[in-house]
């Protein structure tokens, strides 16, 4: 009697069988996640980044400016309650390379097994610098006991120093995609001499060894720079990049800038064979700088493809598979942040929007995070 009516109840409303202790999803307006100490340094925290479990689990981490000695680490903290509290779990520290896991983490998890690694686990994709700042190396750590321990797994590219300049050998900026049983990571890459910055991808079938690098985004004239890789699937199965185009077009035609732009392909291995759009709302506003990109099944047929960007609290969505014309804004109470996240939760109307301050120079960076109903929200974009 008692299993007939928890299955009976649970047809009707499946979070009643989220994990114990995980509580139905709800809105709410700029939680604090952390709040750095001041013996943290300049811009304390930066660059946050979250990933949903199959139990409806969040973890985020993000950028941790801690005092050193010792050295600098991803904090990982859990949230049991749809994001509206939040306790750090574990540390992402820096095993092999005596440097600190530093700048631009990425969590992400498997859905399926590459190599050794089963479904569940997850990974954490970052930069591994030394405290001097003169090299840069993309390293994979993975946990497989929900975010709680982390064991370095591969390195996947090493550059110079970390300096964001032309002619500096750098590598920035993580992001994993599935795809076709394999693992793709990209980044963003200032080794090529004839490029000041280009976007470049890497395959791998087991985490372990990874494939030669292939472009993904490069232009012509030397100052561009496009950066800051992020990629969704879209329902026709085609797939959407976003990334910033530094040194792109504006609608000011002004001083350098970096306007959000994107591209669409039927395989997210050829990104570059794509021609690359900007991202500019019906309201006439143009996003600059830092995207990050998510989708959610709401919105009407087509679903609703959501842009953040580091220049507008607002986002950007589109209900027309990436039309370039269809872009509209949805305010949200998160403030805008460097490299905002956001993630349709997975009763899909729900967005969550995580921030953790600007860039430098800043004293008052803290990481905090919104969740938004979508549905109201796209009933009143503009």
């Amino acid at each position: 009697m008692l299993f007939n009516f928890i299955l009976s109840v649970s047809l009707l409303c499946p979070s009643v069988l989220a994990a114990p202790g995980v509580a139905p999803f709800s809105t709410f307006s700029k939680v604090t996640v952390f709040t750095p100490p001041s013996t943290y340094t300049d811009p304390r925290v930066l660059y946050a980044r979250t990933v949903e479990l199959a139990d409806g689990v969040l973890l985020a981490t993000w950028e941790n400016y801690s005092p050193e000695p010792p050295l600098v680490y991803f904090p990982i903290y859990r949230s049991i309650d749809g994001g509206a509290s939040w306790k750090e779990i574990s540390r992402v520290k820096d095993t092999v390379n005596n440097w600190g896991m530093r700048y631009q983490p990425h969590l992400y998890v498997l859905s399926k097994a590459i190599g050794k690694f089963k479904p569940g686990t997850i990974i954490c994709s970052g930069n591994s610098i030394p405290t001097n700042l003169n090299a840069t190396k993309i390293d994979v750590y993975a946990s497989e006991d929900s975010g709680y321990t982390w064991k370095f797994v591969s390195h996947v590219a090493t550059g110079g120093a970390a300096i964001p300049d032309n002619g500096i050998p750098a590598v920035w900026e993580p992001f994993i995609l599935e795809f076709e049983d394999n693992i793709v990571l990209y980044y963003s890459d200032q080794r090529d001499p004839k490029h000041g910055q280009k976007l470049v991808h890497t395959v791998s079938k087991d985490l372990l060894k990874w494939d030669p690098i292939v472009e993904d985004v490069s232009y012509s004239t030397y100052t561009a720079r496009p950066g800051m890789t992020t990629i969704i699937q879209l329902p026709n199965k085609k797939y959407m990049m976003t990334y910033e185009y530094g040194g792109g077009p504006t609608k000011t035609g002004t001083s350098y800038s970096f306007p959000v732009y994107y591209r669409i392909n039927n395989s997210p291995l050829k990104f570059n064979s794509s021609f690359g759009y900007p991202i500019i709302s019906s309201d006439g506003i143009q996003p600059n700088g830092s995207p990050t990109i998510t989708y959610s099944s709401v919105g009407g047929i087509n679903g609703t493809i959501i842009v953040s960007s580091g220049s507008n609290s607002q986002v950007f969505v589109n209900r027309a598979l990436g039309d370039v014309g269809a872009w509209k804004t949805v305010t949200t109470p998160e403030s805008n942040a460097y490299t905002r996240h956001v993630r349709v939760l997975k009763d899909q109307n729900h967005l969550l929007v995580m921030g953790a301050g600007k860039l430098p120079p800043s004293t008052t960076n803290k990481v905090t995070v919104s969740v938004i109903d979508l549905q109201k929200g796209l009933a009143a974009a503009t």
